[in-house]
């Protein structure tokens, strides 16, 4: 028995219902089948991946040891192998996920990595790129909030919500290639904020519920509560890049960058920019100079006070709403 979701534009089709995702009807060709515990036998020690070898924080679980990720003898298969007990192994061309994790682990937490760095992986084998970032909808266009860890990318997205603005996507921003335009598309209806930042936008870190039983972070659900989801893919209309907080600001500062100053930030905050081939690192560089050549792309300097978060949201709010007045946004199909 099958659990259908839909995800970053991928039909998803997985042997266990995925916590967070909306349960969508039965499709018969799933862009990817997931198997959770089932059916790939992990080998009891690491393998020897070779070349094709990575090793470093994925940035997901700032507390975990690190990730090990490499293609495995033969070519097929990509092994993710992660210190706190999760393992993953990704058919090369994107189609296949299987999953594993130890007794003692919980499901909630393998989740965490599937749906962002091993899905994130996933799009990329499949030819999307995505940025680092969490995007909400600016009127009939997306916005991509980007910025290095810590910037303070999900605690502006739930900044937006909480102001009424739709959110398309969570960490992860998915740029499906449209030749005339690329389209964010949806991820899945949560934010995931770390305390600090749940009692900023809310007043106590217990205003929200844990992500997993076994890590501090919490989530924001949208589609409820007036914090709404955007469902449909968005043409990506801004990209604004989240820099430190400046003690000496009284406003928010946005400024435009263009050129190659502009398309290394965007280099720089790509998701999943590791174990990427020839091909895909070509296809990264091509996609990104077309976005910096299309889309405005800005550096926001905001306020140190935390309090300030919603001053911040409306000055990239009344950057966006003045240039994508001028750009018309097209009809978009719910899986672009």
């Amino acid at each position: 028995m099958s659990a259908f979701h839909v995800v970053y534009g991928l039909q998803l089709a997985a042997n266990m219902t995925l916590p967070g995702l909306p349960v969508q009807r039965n499709s018969e060709t799933p862009d990817v089948r997931i198997q959770l515990k089932n059916g790939w036998a992990f080998p009891a020690t690491l393998p020897s991946f070779g070349e094709d070898f990575h090793s470093g924080s994925d940035g997901v679980r700032d507390s975990q040891p690190n990730l090990r990720a490499g293609l495995f003898p033969g070519g097929e298969y990509f092994g993710f192998f992660y210190g706190d007990g999760a393992r993953f192994a990704v058919e090369r061309h994107g189609r296949e996920v299987w999953a594993d994790w130890l007794e003692n682990y919980t499901f909630e937490d393998a989740c965490t990595y599937l749906l962002g760095p091993v899905m994130g992986f996933v799009l990329r084998l499949r030819g999307t790129v995505s940025l680092h970032a969490s995007a909400t909808a600016v009127g009939h266009h997306a916005i991509a909030l980007a910025g290095l860890p810590g910037a303070g990318k999900s605690t502006t997205a739930a900044a937006f919500a909480c102001n009424g603005f739709p959110v398309l996507s969570d960490d992860v921003v998915a740029l499906a290639d449209k030749g005339a335009q690329f389209l964010v598309q949806p991820g899945y209806p949560r934010v995931n904020l770390w305390p600090d930042s749940v009692r900023r936008l809310f007043g106590s870190e217990d205003a929200l519920p844990r992500i997993t039983p076994t890590w501090d972070k919490r989530y924001m659900q949208l589609g409820q509560g007036g914090h709404h989801f955007a469902s449909r893919p968005l043409p990506l209309g801004a990209i604004y890049i989240l820099e430190s907080r400046d003690e000496a600001l009284k406003s928010p500062i946005v400024e435009q960058v263009s050129g190659e100053e502009a398309f290394m930030a965007l280099v720089a905050n790509t998701y999943v920019n590791y174990l990427l081939d020839r091909d895909m690192r070509r296809t990264e560089f091509e996609v990104l100079s077309r976005v910096v050549a299309e889309t405005r792309i800005c550096r926001v300097r905001p306020q140190a006070d935390p309090s300030s978060i919603f001053d911040l949201c409306e000055a990239i709010a009344t950057d966006a709403r003045r240039v994508m007045a001028l750009v018309p946004a097209k009809t978009t199909s719910v899986h672009g």
